[in-house]
């Protein structure tokens, strides 16, 4: 063994790289459509020990998935600008490590889930971690541009587990929150999809500015802008929620609108600033519903 591989040993994974890996931002954002689905599911208060327990469960299993798009995307990773800083993609967590941390988690997860809040939350987090850990990442991410649309749905799914985590039951208004997750993604994700056309397409990913263009996929991010416009509407619409989120959502909508326009017209900025502010938007739009549930039923009766 030479001098040099003698003195210049791995460098040992520390808790940021581990944490790195669980993609901590994503997961926040999924925990808080899902504690929201929660207490939209009551007119009341969630009980506590469903909301942390439910809660906890949902997040480590969506951590799970979050290790394993590490592990499986290494080689993508590596490719693009935008992630070959990651702890996998720089060797400073190996493979191994990484397989066995996302079953540590994985494991977690459903156990509690199964065991301290009910078996139709366990398995249909299950199924929403097979769909993105497998089905998108493995197979959609690779095979179609229409990847994102498709594979949308297991990350909309975190509403629902919250609503079921409380009710133990599917109801069509958790749906509905299921519905606007599903039409926000592939506006949100194409958008910066565009400012990142180069890395997916030094990767070989077939992300839509790739394989179709960026006027195509601007047209289309406005499409689906309107169907997300559409789709926020429902709650009101079917009495799941009062005029408060009404004005709200609206009022989001037509900014997400102006900055979809924007992509389409050419402005070189409106990619990251519609990506930027679709997270401000999916953030507003569900805190507004759940300020709305509180509120509206107060307002009435006071009425």
């Amino acid at each position: 063994m030479s001098e040099s591989v003698m003195s210049s040993p791995e460098p040992q994974p520390r808790w940021r790289d581990y944490y790195e890996l669980t993609k901590p931002n994503v997961v926040y954002l999924m925990l808080l459509t899902s504690a929201i689905g929660m207490f939209m599911s009551v007119p009341g208060i969630v009980p506590l020990d469903i909301l942390i327990l439910g809660n906890l469960g949902i997040g480590l299993c969506s951590a799970c998935g979050a290790v394993v798009n590490h592990l499986v995307d290494q080689r993508i990773d590596a490719l693009m600008a935008r992630t070959n800083k990651r702890p996998v993609a720089q060797g400073r967590i190996s493979q191994i490590q990484a397989g066995i941390f996302a079953a540590v988690l994985g494991v977690t997860g459903m156990a509690i889930l199964l065991i301290a809040i009910n078996q139709l939350t366990a398995w249909l987090t299950l199924f929403s971690l097979i769909g993105y850990a497998v089905i998108y990442t493995l197979w959609l991410k690779r095979a179609t541009p229409q990847n994102i649309v498709i594979g949308g749905l297991p990350g909309a799914a975190p509403p629902l587990l919250g609503w079921t985590s409380v009710t133990n039951e599917i109801h069509g208004h958790a749906l509905l929150l299921v519905l606007i997750i599903f039409a926000w993604t592939p506006p949100h994700f194409w958008a910066l999809a565009i400012n990142r056309r180069e890395d997916y397409a030094r990767a070989a990913i077939p992300m839509l500015p790739v394989t179709h263009g960026v006027e195509y996929t601007s047209l289309h991010i406005v499409l689906y802008t309107f169907i997300l416009i559409a789709a926020s509407l429902l709650p009101f619409a079917t009495g799941m929620s009062g005029l408060l989120y009404l004005v709200g959502a609206v009022v989001l909508g037509s900014i997400h609108l102006y900055w979809s326009v924007q992509i389409m017209r050419g402005n070189p900025t409106a990619p990251m600033a519609t990506f930027k502010f679709s997270i401000i938007y999916l953030m507003a739009i569900y805190m507004i519903m759940l300020i709305d549930h509180y509120v509206s039923p107060a307002l009435f009766a006071n009425g």
